[in-house]
């Protein structure tokens, strides 16, 4: 066996770098979100940034709960698809919690 496979972060890789561009996207998605939520509200600049910064720790927290849940079983090469599930779960992961307990 060799050290790379005894690595915890090592056997995460798949895992950790699926989300980690996944929340790079989300970054971005919640900056865009952010913006056209703001101007269309209030068209003020604390706004779009409070909008922001709320769909920020949205997915943050949500890329969190849901690489604790999942990460183990993540074993398959990231792929184009792979990251987009990751990136559809940071949105949605109140439900696919949600789902999992019911």
């Amino acid at each position: 066996m060799s050290d790379g496979e005894n690595d915890p972060l090592w056997r995460l890789r798949h895992a950790l770098a699926g989300v980690a561009l996944a929340l790079l996207a989300s970054v971005l998605l919640a900056a865009l979100a952010g913006r056209v939520l703001g101007d269309l509200f209030g068209d003020s600049y604390g706004l779009r940034l409070a909008i922001y910064l709320a769909l920020l720790l949205y997915v943050v927290v949500g890329a969190v709960l849901l690489f604790r849940r999942v990460a183990q079983h993540e074993t398959r090469p990231l792929s184009a698809a792979r990251v987009l599930r990751w990136l559809a779960s940071l949105w949605l992961w109140p439900l696919l919690l949600a789902r999992r307990r019911g």
